[in-house]
């Protein structure tokens, strides 16, 4: 690769980064506001379920166009169109006057937002072809970053700004890249792939694409959900809420390693079995580690998801049945796969209410992974 093609590969994997990033700080940053806002609009625990519930519903239904889409017209028209329109509903979102605007506000963002899963591993196809795997890291590392910054930063901004300004305020962020985008974003390809936009029936019949999709709904269900719930749950533990940052610090480092690790392995099996173990231990020991070991089981919880979510990224963009068709293959895994990240932050604050306690909630979360990623470890996934 010539200095002027990888400086334009360094671009384009920074702005994988940038865009998971704002995808995820978008999406989590109500997360620190659950007192504050149940409060103000006197809500119950599944009635803020709901609020985090109300994007994933738009992902579910829009991700399978927007990688139809992708693989169609090139990731980048994908993203000149879908960015203006994230900015411009994150802007909508701050300016909620009442929980019905917020669940709209919420919905059309996600709807905007179902654009960024499918598409970042076209940029990956396009730009990292030698290292699939670490790519597809550090773009995950960029959904952690968002994450961490969402969780950490909001409970402080919290002190001297007003929720809704809080948002306007990341909504600027998200301005920011889309107005870098158009300058700066490149693509080696036509803009146009030959792939047609109804081929779903296809990758349906394909046994690969389901295991992927068992993957993506329970790490993506698993690790939503705890990052939703985690900051109560640790205020129900009378625990500082700031301590759920070690959440997406595991989602952080789980991206590059795990990655790295399928880059080198013939088989991603093992790596998957070895997760499911990992999610399932230290999801429990949320509820019952004692402090310093409760540290560790909330860092393990992340990297053990979120590990597994990686390798799902990866193979459709280095499998050779899947590669021509991944932005729709990760369209429509991602999308079906958005089923955990509608329904079980709703059950965990439903269990909530019914128990007057977590520990329901979290056996929830780790029967999930566990048995999802042990189950689906038994399939041979090789690139």
């Amino acid at each position: 690769m010539s200095d002027h093609k990888r400086s334009h590969a360094v671009v384009m994997v920074s702005f994988s980064f940038a865009i998971a990033f704002m995808l995820h700080l978008l999406l989590f940053c109500t997360a620190p506001m659950v007192t504050v806002i149940m409060d103000e609009m006197e809500l119950s625990h599944a009635d803020f379920g709901f609020i985090f519930a109300a994007a994933m519903i738009s992902l579910v239904i829009f991700r399978i166009p927007w990688g139809l889409v992708g693989d169609r017209i090139g990731y980048l028209n994908s993203f000149r169109i879908a960015l203006p329109l994230a900015v411009g509903f994150a802007v909508l979102r701050a300016f909620s006057p009442g929980y019905a605007v917020l669940l709209v506000s919420q919905f059309l963002l996600g709807v905007s937002l179902a654009m960024v899963l499918p598409c970042l591993p076209l940029i990956v196809k396009e730009w990292a072809t030698g290292r699939p795997g670490l790519s597809t890291g550090i773009y995950v590392s960029g959904f952690a970053a968002g994450n961490a910054t969402a969780l950490a930063l909001t409970p402080q901004l919290l002190k001297v700004m007003e929720w809704r300004e809080v948002l306007l305020a990341y909504s600027g962020l998200a301005a920011l890249v889309c107005l870098l985008w158009f300058p700066l974003a490149r693509s080696r390809g036509s803009g146009d792939s030959g792939v047609p936009l109804l081929g779903l029936g296809r990758l349906l019949r394909d046994k690969y694409v389901w295991v992927l999709l068992l993957f993506m709904m329970a790490a993506m269900g698993s690790y939503d959900t705890l990052a939703t719930w985690l900051p109560r749950v640790l205020e129900m533990k009378d625990l500082d809420k700031a301590l759920a940052s070690l959440l997406p610090l595991g989602f952080f480092i789980a991206g590059p390693v795990v990655g790295t690790l399928s880059d080198r392995a013939g088989n991603n099996s093992t790596i998957v079995a070895v997760c499911g173990v990992l999610a399932a231990a230290s999801i429990v020991g949320i509820s019952y580690a004692p402090f310093p070991l409760l540290l560790v089981c909330i860092f393990l919880a992340g990297f053990a998801t979120i590990g597994v979510l990686t390798i799902s990224l990866t193979m459709p963009a280095r499998h050779e049945r899947l590669s021509p068709a991944a932005g729709s293959v990760v369209g429509l895994t991602s999308a079906l796969g958005n089923v955990g990240p509608l329904v079980m932050p709703v059950l965990f604050g439903f269990l909530i209410d019914v128990t007057d306690g977590f520990y329901a909630s979290i056996f929830s979360v780790a029967a999930l992974a566990g048995l999802a990623f042990i189950l689906g470890s038994r399939i041979r996934l090789r690139g």
